[in-house]
């Protein structure tokens, strides 16, 4: 899978990508990461890629031109998706990632300012995406949150066991994990962990889910195929704390 990120700022792209799995994946061929440089492609003899909004207001806006120009420099010689990420855009969820996982190319445009003028949106753009209700200083750091979540969806880079096991993989939240030592500061493992009796492990695991997910993200039960077991498990949990589904 490729990643190709146009950006003002390749380094934080490609330092931030060279580590740990994704420097593995990059060194396997799995994934590709390439960052186009924004500013190479201004025609603007003061190497500006940024101008004051029409309309008047606060801030500048990035202009067309040197975006689109990077965006034509990579060659898209077939249909593919071009993400703009920015707070208007579709919240972010392993959903998504996992759709556009399934993609062989992805170009990425990290905005800066007060955004980017919004021809570029109209003319390339194919997926508005927000990873959060909240405003960073570049679209960088937003990037490599795409980047991260999809790579290690794509097949080889990490085994497909894991990917199951985490959280929202299953729409639910990831339960507890624990490591040596067996007791720390007062604090012991469950016994249900060393009993070595797999059922027992397996449903202590999926209740410890439900239990993390109705505490801290109730909201996503609404997607989750629950069993009756999952059922009568979570009603009795909430009787118990007096709360009402």
């Amino acid at each position: 899978m490729v990643f190709k990120v146009l950006t003002l700022f390749p380094e934080v792209i490609l330092q931030a990508t060279n580590f740990s799995i994704l420097k593995r994946a990059q060194q396997r061929n799995l994934i590709r990461i390439e960052a186009v440089n924004i500013r190479d492609y201004t025609k603007d003899k003061h190497k500006r890629t940024d101008d004051y909004p029409y309309g008047g207001g606060f801030g500048m806006v990035m202009t067309a031109q040197p975006i689109i120009d990077a965006y034509e420099s990579t060659k898209p010689d077939k249909p593919h998706r071009v993400i703009y990420l920015t707070p208007q855009g579709r919240r972010y969820t392993q959903d998504i990632a996992k759709e556009l996982s399934k993609e062989e190319e992805l170009v990425i445009i990290c905005g800066h300012y007060e955004g980017i003028d919004q021809r570029v949106i109209d003319l390339i753009v194919t997926d508005e995406i927000s990873i959060g209700d909240y405003v960073l200083s570049g679209g960088e750091y937003a990037a490599l949150v795409l980047i991260d979540s999809i790579s290690r969806l794509v097949e080889g880079v990490i085994e497909k066991e894991s990917v199951q096991e985490e959280s929202f993989s299953d729409g639910l939240l990831e339960y507890p994990q624990y490591t040596r030592p067996y007791e720390f500061r007062g604090l012991k493992v469950p016994d249900v962990l060393l009993s070595g009796d797999h059922e027992k492990i397996k449903k202590w695991r999926r209740e410890q889910s439900l239990l993390k997910t109705i505490k801290s993200r109730p909201e996503l039960l609404n997607g989750v195929a629950l069993t009756k077991e999952d059922r009568e498990f979570l009603i009795k949990y909430c009787e118990s704390q007096k709360i009402v589904l």
